[in-house]
C-alpha cells in the first residue's frame, strides 16, 4: 500500500479503466483478456492503477464483458458494462463517468488497458497533480499528451458532452489546453498500444 493510498486525497481520486475494447485488428480478441504474464491484461492494467495509488477502481467493460467478469480477477473493483462499446472510447469514458456520480470522488484518473508499457511510476505522477475538483493534468512522454490523464470532477459533464467515437476526450482536451498540466512521464513509462497481431511482442 502506497502512502498515497492512505489519504483522503487519494481517495477522492478514483481510477478509471477503458477496457470495453474488442480487439478489431486482433481477430475479435477482447483486450481486456488478451494473456499478460499469465493473467489476463486487465487484472495487470487494475494492479497498476492501485499501486500508482488510486483506493477506488471503477472498469468499464464493453467485448465479451461476461467472459471478462468469469476469467478475470478484479475483487474491490466497480465493474461498468457499456452496451454501446462499440461506437468507441468515447462512449466508454462517458459510462465511466457516469458511473462515478453520487460516488463522492472528486476526481478520475483515466488509464486504457492496452499500455501495458504505462505503470505505477506515471500513475502516482499524474495522481500527484491532483488539487481539487478543477484539476485537469495528463502524462506527457517528450512533451506529447498521452495517458493516464486525471479529469477534476468539474471537468466531467463537458468532457461527456465531446466524446464521441475514439476521439475519447481529446477535443475538451485541445479546448483547455491552457488548463492542462502536463505531467513528464517519459522516464518512466512507454506508451505504446496493444493494437496489432504485432504489438503482441509487448506483452509477456
Amino acid at each position: 500500500m502506497t502512502t498515497r493510498e492512505t489519504t483522503g486525497e487519494a481517495r477522492a481520486v478514483a481510477g478509471l479503466l477503458l477496457a470495453a475494447g474488442g480487439g478489431r485488428r486482433l481477430g475479435g480478441r477482447p483486450k481486456a483478456l488478451l494473456p499478460h504474464r499469465g493473467r489476463p491484461l486487465v487484472e495487470h492494467a487494475v494492479r497498476v492503477l492501485r499501486e500508482g495509488g488510486c483506493a477506488t477502481v471503477h472498469v468499464v467493460l464493453g467485448a465479451q464483458a461476461g467472459d471478462v467478469r468469469t476469467r478475470a480477477s478484479l475483487p474491490g473493483c466497480v465493474l461498468v458494462d457499456n452496451p454501446d462499446w462499440e461506437q468507441g472510447m468515447g462512449s466508454s469514458l462517458r459510462a465511466g463517468l457516469d458511473s462515478l456520480a453520487g460516488t463522492g470522488a472528486r476526481a478520475a484518473l483515466v488509464s486504457l488497458v492496452d499500455q501495458p508499457g504505462i505503470g505505477p511510476e506515471a500513475v502516482a505522477r499524474v495522481l500527484a497533480a491532483y488539487e481539487g475538483e478543477e484539476s485537469l493534468a495528463s502524462a506527457a512522454y517528450d512533451g506529447v499528451r498521452g495517458h493516464p490523464v486525471l479529469f477534476g470532477a468539474a471537468h466531467w459533464a463537458g468532457i461527456a458532452a465531446t466524446a464521441t467515437g475514439d476521439r475519447g476526450a481529446r477535443a475538451y482536451l485541445k479546448e483547455h489546453r491552457t488548463a492542462l498540466a502536463l505531467v513528464e512521464c517519459g522516464d518512466v513509462a512507454r506508451p505504446f498500444d496493444i493494437d496489432t497481431e504485432a504489438d503482441l511482442a509487448h506483452l509477456e
